[in-house]
C-alpha cells in the first residue's frame, strides 16, 4: 500500500512539473495552447498505458506491473493533465469576449481527447503486434 501511494505521488510530481514547464512556453494567442497540448498528450499516454495494461506481454503473467500503471496512469497523467485549468481557461475565454475561441477550445479539446485516447490504444496494439 505504501509503495502504491509513493508511486502515485512521485508520478504526480513528475507530471505536474512537466505541465508547469510546458506552461512556460510563450504563446501569443488568447487560445490556451499549452493546456490544450498537455491534455491531448495526456489522453494519448493514458490510451497507450490502458491498452498495454490490458493486453501487454512485458511480464510472465502477461500484464504490466500494477505499480507501474499506478505510477504512469494515476500519478504521471493525473498530475500532467488538468481539467480544472481547462474549465478555468474556457470560462475566461467566454467571459472575456472570446466566445468563438472558447467554443473551439471546448469542442477541440473534448473531441481531440477522445481521439487521442483511441490513437493511444491503437499505438499500444501496434507495439504489441496486434
Amino acid at each position: 500500500m505504501i509503495l502504491n501511494i509513493l508511486c502515485v505521488a512521485f508520478g504526480g510530481a513528475l507530471g505536474a512539473s512537466l505541465r508547469y514547464v510546458i506552461s512556460l512556453v510563450p504563446v501569443k494567442s488568447v487560445f490556451p495552447f499549452q493546456t490544450f497540448f498537455t491534455n491531448i498528450l495526456g489522453c494519448f499516454i493514458v490510451g497507450v498505458i490502458a491498452a498495454l495494461a490490458a493486453g501487454a506481454v512485458h511480464k510472465a503473467d502477461g500484464q504490466i506491473s500494477p505499480v507501474l500503471v499506478l505510477f504512469l496512469k494515476t500519478g504521471f497523467c493525473g498530475g500532467f493533465t488538468t481539467f480544472s485549468t481547462f474549465a478555468l481557461e474556457s470560462a475566461g475565454l467566454f467571459s472575456g469576449g472570446h466566445a468563438s475561441a472558447g467554443g473551439v477550445y471546448v469542442a477541440l479539446t473534448l473531441i481531440s481527447g477522445i481521439i487521442c485516447v483511441y490513437l493511444g490504444e491503437l499505438a499500444a496494439g501496434f507495439i504489441l503486434g496486434k
